[in-house]
């Protein structure tokens, strides 16, 4: 019988969360199994998983293959490096403690890698959440400037004055009309002036008669 090591789903409709199941290459995917070995939720952020890796190594050194995604998780969480010792054991080619040593060294370094992960993720997080508060802010910012645009009382209105054909035609009219009037005034000082000028001129014949 072919046994795999595989995902079987649950959960409810855009919440999936799977179980990792050993469970006959015959059977469905949500179908019978044989033996759970944990759970993996890829809605967290980052992903939960849960694995009991002895057992999972057990199973891999009997022979069950695990899918794409299955054989993802089990090298994320160690369990094939943890096979690949445990073959050279059973070889020879290593003993258990140093095995076990290497394991644990792998151990350290993977949660040194997720720590350094978890800080990147988080300073991430933070970076988006203050752009989105400042995106926010600049939001709020033009709606209150709008709003002030649209509270302000109307600047007054200049009217200008229309120059019409009339009021320059009346213009014109005044203009002559002072004009008129300043020649009939010279005219009138012309006048007197010449006046006692002919009043002398006969007083000046009736003396020249007298002689």
């Amino acid at each position: 019988m072919a046994v795999k090591i595989r995902l079987a789903r649950r959960g409810r409709k855009k919440k999936a969360i799977y179980d990792i199941v050993v469970a006959d290459a015959r059977a469905p995917r949500d179908g019978r199994f044989i033996e759970k070995l944990g759970s993996y939720n890829p809605g967290s952020n980052p992903a939960f998983i849960v694995l009991e890796a002895d057992k999972a190594v057990d199973w891999l050194l009997k022979g069950a293959q695990p899918t794409d995604t299955a054989r993802s998780i089990l090298q994320h969480e160690g369990v094939m490096l943890k096979k690949h010792l445990q073959i050279g054991v059973i070889k020879g080619a290593i003993t258990q403690d140093v095995a076990d040593a290497r394991f644990e060294e792998w151990k350290e370094s993977k949660t040194g890698r997720k720590a350094t992960a978890a800080d990147s993720l988080s300073q991430k997080l933070e970076a988006d959440r203050n752009a989105r508060l400042e995106a926010e802010r600049k939001v709020n910012t033009a709606r209150a400037e709008a709003i002030a645009i649209k509270n302000a009382p109307p600047a007054p209105e200049v009217v200008e004055e229309e120059v019409t054909e009339e009021v320059v035609a009346e213009e014109a009219a005044a203009t002559e009309e002072v004009a008129a009037e300043e020649t009939a005034a010279v005219a009138e000082e012309t006048v007197a002036e010449a006046a006692p000028a002919e009043e002398a001129a006969p007083a000046a014949d009736e003396a020249e008669k007298a002689e």
